[in-house]
């Protein structure tokens, strides 16, 4: 295999976007905090939400002595708020299995709600300077097309870890440089659709351009349409909750608009199923709001 690294490495060095998570000293707190942010949301939105964040709750035991309704209300319109019930969840375990300190090793990580292995090695990667392979969708782009040839990459795997691993210098500070400039190249000039070839530091390397770049299919999974779907219909229930000046609202006060009743109350069952909302008396409010009111 070509080596990758060097030209990564001189690329980012010179190219990489200025965001907060990569300064000096952010920590691994923030670092945990904005992997969270990051899972399917683009970073231009998660950047205020992170500040906020941080501003508000800047270490893991100040969110875990928060109540939960507090986190869900700060993630705002962020987008799957199950997130913001796993991060206050994990800040409680953090806090309480580990001194408060986000801890370091990838099975300490794992074994935390809501963090998975793509999470799990960013953090100790990105804020301890571990050597570990880290693969997003950006990195797995850039290994399919450089290595592989193939316009998109497939279904998640181990092998992709595998080929990262492949790409890493042995140096930790190089390696996880490394990891950062894969996933910064899939993410500003490797993308998904009408990739910059010319500007791309791998393009002397790529297999994919090599080739002719051949239409090899896609089979990632679409997402589905957001509009008049459950999830809309859910992040409505939530944002009345939200904004709603009182702790709880009657359940017959809420959407009372929406144009499918019962959508409306599949998404109440389903925000009190995933532990976002509790219901009680006639009421809902967010999680732990109605135990305030006792």
């Amino acid at each position: 295999m070509p080596d990758l690294a060097t030209p990564l490495i001189a690329w980012y060095r010179e190219h990489a976007r200025d965001l907060p998570w990569r300064a000096e000293g952010f920590g691994a707190w923030g670092v945990l905090v904005s992997e969270f942010m990051l899972q399917q949301t683009p970073v231009t939105r998660v950047i205020p939400h992170l500040e906020a964040w941080l501003t508000r709750w800047p270490t893991p035991a100040a969110l875990a002595a928060d109540a939960p309704a507090e986190a869900v209300r700060q993630w705002a319109n962020l987008g799957y708020p199950r997130r913001a019930l796993w991060l206050h969840r994990a800040a409680v375990q953090i806090q309480e299995r580990h001194n408060g300190v986000v801890p370091r090793d990838v099975d300490d990580l794992l074994s935390l709600t809501g963090i998975g292995d793509y999470t799990a090695r960013a953090v100790a990667v990105f804020a301890y300077g571990d050597r570990h392979p880290v693969v997003d969708t950006n990195t797995r782009r850039v290994l399919a097309r450089v290595i592989d040839g193939a316009g998109q990459p497939g279904p998640p795997s181990a092998r992709d870890l595998a080929a990262m691993e492949a790409v890493l210098p042995q140096e930790r500070d190089a390696a996880a440089v490394t990891n950062a400039a894969a996933m910064e190249l899939g993410a500003t000039v490797c993308v998904a659709r009408a990739p910059r070839c010319p500007i791309c530091p791998l393009a002397h390397v790529c297999a994919w351009r090599t080739a002719g770049y051949p239409d090899t299919g896609d089979t990632r999974r679409r997402q589905a349409r957001y509009e008049g779907s459950d999830r809309q219909a859910r992040g409505a229930v939530l944002r009345a909750l939200r904004d709603a000046s009182s702790s709880a609202l009657p359940l017959q006060d809420i959407l009372v608009d929406w144009p499918d009743a019962r959508q409306r109350d599949r998404a109440i069952d389903s925000l009190v199923a995933d532990g976002l909302a509790e219901a009680s008396a006639g009421l809902l409010a967010l999680p732990g709001a109605l135990d305030a009111r006792v």
